[in-house]
């Protein structure tokens, strides 16, 4: 790394550090309808007309591998008294724990898995991925919404998570 690549990390984890994204879990189904999810702190609206989202998801995530397969992803927020779903999905390894099995979920569009509890929630279409760096970046049409969130609840946010340690190697 040269001195400018320095100089330039450094700008931008200053840059990066001040920022406090909410978390969200993203749900795939398995070919056999079995549901994985991870916790996810990358997503972002990115077109208004269609309306279209962007989730990354790490590609070391057990996750990544039934997402990518997946026609369909489901994406949920989590309040901020639920540090323990952010615990689930993003300190277990779906590979070893079946973090469903003491869930209320339900089976959405095209069988991606719906958190019943969540506050709010979406699934979306697949429209395209694409990897990018350590991530992978899952372009997303909404085609079912719900969920009764109120714009006032508090959200959980990156730095209410510091604390975990992320169930996938690396």
């Amino acid at each position: 790394m040269d001195t400018g690549e320095v100089v330039a990390l450094v700008t931008v984890d200053g840059f990066t550090d001040r920022l406090d994204y909410p978390m969200l879990v993203v749900t795939a189904a398995t070919d056999d309808g079995t549901p994985k999810g991870c916790l996810v702190g990358f997503a972002s609206q990115c077109s208004l007309s269609p309306v279209r989202f962007a989730v990354w998801l790490s590609r070391a995530n057990h996750t990544y591998e039934v997402a990518r397969r997946a026609g369909f992803l489901g994406v949920h927020l989590l309040r901020r008294d639920e540090h323990h779903l952010a615990q689930l999905f993003g300190g277990e390894c779906g590979a070893r724990v079946d973090k469903f099995a003491r869930l209320r979920w339900k089976p959405g569009t095209g069988g991606a898995p719906v958190l019943t509890d969540a506050c709010s929630w979406w699934v979306g279409r697949v429209e395209r991925h694409a990897e990018w760096g350590d991530h992978a970046g899952f372009h997303l049409t909404p085609v079912e919404t719900g969920g009764d969130a109120s714009p006032h609840e508090k959200l959980l946010r990156l730095s209410d998570v510091t604390d975990l340690d992320p169930g996938h190697p690396g």
